[in-house]
């Protein structure tokens, strides 16, 4: 029987967990996409959507620490009281910020994040923080968590998720990526995605199986003329920005292609990053073949010459 590779492991379910979070953006009170990596500091920046059903403002918030997240701090928000409770070795810890006053409360049309700091696990895992959101009129409990695995897809009220990843996996979230399909004899094709890195950091390369070469390339007008390049020193991913790799843009060009790509078909793809700190990371990825509905206008005008 053949060994597994932990790390491997490890990077698949974490890129995985990142590629599923769709549900997680309907949520109204959710963490940044993106993971942290194992016994690191972590600011948990808890983003209110808005209100409870029916209400026209929040007027508190109340964060379940985990156990395993260690609490340094919590950020004081003017016109609202702070309450911390660490509890025993941080397992029950609540932070808790309460409206002061009606003025003082957030109001339904307005987004705003209510931020804490702490150390995340020496393991990898999920933290699922639990939070209960006070109005005007009623409450929202955030506390569900599935009774397996750790997608959030189908829960109603989802706990805030924070992957715990291990040394050497990249924390970036991949979200909506594809492959555009090939058919017998082509040699190249191209991937999309969406990329959100918590932390500064750059995609430097990428390799597949589908395909003898992968790059990150750019198209763009120069003058009247459509031209594209590889991107040799990287592309940028800012902190917390969503950099989207999509037809006639930035995108992964794959050469050389080792066989046909039919629609409904997946391949496996490893992303490299590197950070200001010339720190280097990896995620192992899993995208479908074919144009998510909507984008098979953009794909089929995007045509790659050589």
């Amino acid at each position: 029987m053949t060994k597994k590779n932990p790390l491997a492991t490890l990077k698949t379910i974490a890129a995985c967990a990142m590629l599923t979070g769709v549900s997680a953006a309907l949520a109204h009170v959710t963490l940044p996409p993106g993971g942290a990596t194992v016994g690191s500091d972590y600011d948990a920046a808890f983003r209110v959507g808005h209100a409870c059903q029916g209400a026209k403002a929040t007027t508190g918030l109340a964060v379940r620490l985990p156990k395993g997240f260690v609490l340094s701090d919590a950020q004081a928000r003017k016109g609202w009281k702070l309450d911390v409770k660490k509890g025993e070795k941080n397992a029950d810890g609540e932070v808790r910020w309460t409206a002061e006053t009606p003025d003082s409360a957030l109001p339904n049309s307005e987004r705003a994040e209510f931020v804490l700091r702490g150390k995340v696990p020496a393991t990898p895992g999920t933290l699922w923080f639990k939070v209960l959101q006070t109005c005007d009129t009623g409450v929202a409990d955030w506390a569900e968590v599935p009774a397996s695995g750790n997608s959030t897809a189908g829960l109603k009220s989802p706990a805030a998720k924070l992957d715990v990843v291990a040394q050497g996996v990249a924390t970036v979230d991949v979200r909506d990526g594809w492959v555009r399909q090939s058919v017998a004899g082509q040699s190249g094709t191209g991937a999309f995605m969406k990329l959100t890195a918590p932390t500064g950091t750059k995609l430097v390369g990428v390799s597949t199986p589908a395909a003898g070469n992968a790059e990150v390339h750019e198209m763009k007008m120069e003058g009247d003329v459509m031209k594209m390049r590889e991107l040799a020193g990287g592309l940028d991913l800012p902190a917390g920005q969503t950099v989207e790799l999509k037809p006639g843009g930035f995108h992964v060009m794959m050469t050389d292609l080792k066989g046909a790509l039919a629609k409904g078909a997946t391949v496996p793809m490893t992303l490299r990053f590197e950070d200001s700190k010339g720190v280097k990371t990896a995620l192992d990825v899993t995208l479908p073949v074919g144009a998510p509905e909507g984008a098979d206008a953009a794909a089929a005008a995007h045509q790659h010459k050589h």
